[in-house]
């Protein structure tokens, strides 16, 4: 299991088009992967699961991944966060 802290950086936080991505790009892995923040634990290939997340501006969230791709699954969505969604 590998477990990474990611910021949300983009004003808007995670709305719909951030979370399409986000589940877009877990879908394509093969890990269970899990956002984590504050005490609610969600399946980030969920799109509801990540909106009623209500993840804000500035909000920590903890990417986890377990299976054979975690490495590759974490970067992937690590580098979403960092790229603000490609939105500002």
């Amino acid at each position: 299991m590998i477990e990474k802290e990611v910021t949300v950086r983009n004003r808007a936080g995670i709305h719909a088009r951030p979370a399409a991505l986000i589940v877009q790009t877990a879908s394509q892995y093969a890990a269970h992967i899990e956002f984590k923040k504050d005490h609610e634990t969600i399946n980030a290939k969920s799109i509801m699961g990540i909106i009623t997340l209500g993840a804000s501006y500035n909000s920590s969230i903890t990417i986890a991944a377990d299976g054979e791709d975690e490495e590759e699954a974490v970067e992937s969505l690590v580098r979403l966060f960092e790229n603000r969604f490609e939105e500002d």
